[in-house]
C-alpha cells in the first residue's frame, strides 16, 4: 500500500501548559473560536522546535507569560488525539502533546489574553478536582481525563 505523503505524519507536535498558582488552582482559558470551551494553553511546535522550546513561545503568545514568570515542575507525554470529521490542521490529522506542569511565580493578574492574536477570550482559575469534562472540547476529553489522572491522581466528572 502506498501511503500519501501527507499521511506520513499523522500527529502534529504540540505542547500544553498546566499553569498552577500558589493556591493549587490551575488556569483554563475559554477559546475565542468556541464559546464555553475551556482548555489549558497549548500550541504547535514550529518545524525543528523541541517541546521545551515551544512552551515559552506558546505561553507568551497565548497568556503573556515570560519564562521568568513560571517554572516547569514536570513534563509528561506524549498524549495523542485525532481531529474529528476528517479535519486536518497544517496537514496533520491529530495532535501529539507534551504537557508541562508550570508553577506560576508571579501574581495571577499577570495573565493577559489580550494578545496580538487572541486565542482565549477569558480565563478562570479552578482546583484540578473542579475541572469538568463538559468544559473541554469533545475531541480532547480523553486526553484531559488522562492528564488530570497522571498529574493529580484525580478522575474528572
Amino acid at each position: 500500500m502506498i501511503v500519501p505523503l501527507g499521511d506520513l505524519h499523522i500527529y502534529r507536535p504540540n505542547v500544553a501548559a498546566i499553569v498552577r498558582d500558589r493556591f493549587g488552582r490551575v488556569l483554563l482559558g475559554e477559546r475565542s473560536d468556541y464559546p464555553d470551551s475551556w482548555q489549558f494553553p497549548q500550541g504547535g511546535c514550529d518545524p525543528g522546535e523541541t517541546p521545551e522550546q515551544a512552551l515559552p513561545r506558546e505561553l507568551q503568545e497565548e497568556i503573556s507569560l515570560e519564562p521568568g514568570d513560571y517554572r516547569v515542575i514536570e513534563k509528561r507525554g506524549p498524549y495523542r488525539y485525532l481531529f474529528t470529521g476528517g479535519r486536518r490542521k497544517e496537514g496533520y490529522r491529530g495532535q501529539e502533546q507534551h504537557y508541562f506542569l508550570c508553577e506560576l511565580l508571579v501574581e495571577p493578574d499577570k495573565i493577559n489574553v489580550a494578545t496580538d492574536s487572541p486565542e482565549f477570550k477569558s480565563v478562570k482559575w479552578v482546583m484540578p478536582s473542579q475541572v469538568r469534562q463538559a468544559w473541554v472540547p469533545p475531541v480532547k476529553r480523553d486526553v484531559y481525563r488522562q492528564v488530570l489522572r497522571d498529574f493529580f491522581g484525580i478522575e474528572i466528572a
